[in-house]
């Protein structure tokens, strides 16, 4: 890391209630939105890890009100582990730790939002799913994250991504890159721009069953990429949800659709080979089981009657989403690649023609659960 990072980072550390010397500080790469650092402090003789974060304001607007969901959820999480006798609450539900005003996140002199959580040791994450029992745990976890929070009191919470998993929209703004053609990509793309728009007879399915009141709205993660649970180095147990800056409302589907997404097949999400990208179903059935074990108290069965709808229709947005960003230039995910927007586009894609074959056994499958 260059020195004037390491100097600034100092100083934002020096702004949470952390005591004790910081060390180092690395760089994670892991994510495609915020600024991530790993530091390592000395405090009576033990070296502890803390991560700071500086939010992406580019992707998120509203920063505090980001910071506002972010506490109330974490706070209720812990709160309800607590109650219900969990053991390890700290490693079981990330931890803000506040600055010495007593703020979730400080401002720097840039006008950069930034905040720090208490680092979970002992654990660790994939990017892609290496066992079912991996899986399962995958399932579990989310659902478990759904199952604590149904019952958060207070407001609404804050949608700090308006409009992120409205596949309809999502659509709308493909077409509109499509029209521009911003960074004359279009024609390096014609295969995959007549694929999503072949798809449009179906995109509307979830948004029409929640407006007809069939489906209802939940709090959901709306992240649930497999890389975003961590699990006990010891038991491989899943420990902890993190990245909750898109823990808003929403409907199941879009997190149980997105789980399938990230961990069903055997690939990366960026895999150049689409040859290889399948749906496993054993892996399915692993990720069915225990989402559907973790949230049997509240899903209702038209709920669950779109389950595996939800892993093609997340599949396709994500798909349509890294091809929109393709059109425009990359803008919004990092990329670290020429075209590397465009092989995730043609990976979701392939997902999508794989879940599309095996559907109807999926769906089976979930209603014997």
């Amino acid at each position: 890391m260059p020195l004037y990072k390491q100097e600034h980072l100092q100083h934002i550390s020096q702004q949470f209630r952390i005591y004790g010397q910081i060390l180092h500080a690395e760089l994670c790469k892991i994510g495609h939105i915020n600024e991530t650092y790993t530091a390592t402090y000395e405090q009576g003789g033990v070296t502890v890890r803390y991560i700071h974060q500086k939010i992406n304001q580019g992707v998120f607007k509203k920063p505090v009100e980001v910071m506002e969901n972010v506490m109330r959820v974490t706070e209720h999480l812990r709160a309800k582990l607590r109650t219900n006798g969990a053991r390890q609450c700290t490693r079981r539900s990330l931890t803000v730790v506040p600055t010495h005003e007593g703020q979730p996140f400080y401002v720097d002199e840039e006008g950069n939002y930034w905040r720090t959580f208490v680092f979970v040791e002992r654990v660790q994450s994939f990017e892609s799913v290496q066992t079912p029992e991996q899986a399962f745990e995958a399932g579990r976890a989310f659902g478990e994250f759904q199952n604590l929070l149904a019952d958060l009191p207070g407001d609404r919470l804050h949608e700090t991504i308006p409009d992120f998993h409205n596949t309809r929209k999502r659509f709308a703004a493909l077409q509109s890159a499509i029209e521009a053609d911003a960074a004359d990509r279009v024609r390096k793309a014609k295969a995959e721009i007549e694929f999503a728009l072949a798809q449009e007879p179906w995109i509307d399915t979830l948004l029409q069953a929640h407006a007809e009141g069939r489906i209802p709205e939940r709090i959901t993660h709306n992240d649930t990429k497999f890389n975003n649970v961590m699990l006990d180095w010891e038991t491989g147990r899943a420990m902890c949800v993190v990245d909750l800056d898109t823990v808003m409302p929403g409907l199941v589907h879009y997190d149980f659709g997105d789980m399938v997404r990230t961990t069903t097949s055997p690939t990366m999400e960026d895999e150049p080979d689409v040859s290889k990208v399948r749906l496993q179903m054993p892996m399915f059935e692993a990720l069915a089981r225990g989402y559907v074990q973790a949230t049997r108290d509240f899903l209702t069965p038209e709920e669950r009657s779109h389950l595996a709808f939800a892993g093609k229709l997340i599949s396709y947005t994500i798909g349509i989403r890294f091809l929109t960003d393709y059109l425009q230039g990359d803008t919004y995910f990092r990329v670290h690649r020429p075209d590397h927007n465009l092989a995730r586009c043609r990976t979701q894609f392939q997902l999508v023609r794989s879940i599309a074959e095996q559907e109807e056994t999926m769906q089976r499958f979930v209603e014997g659960l």
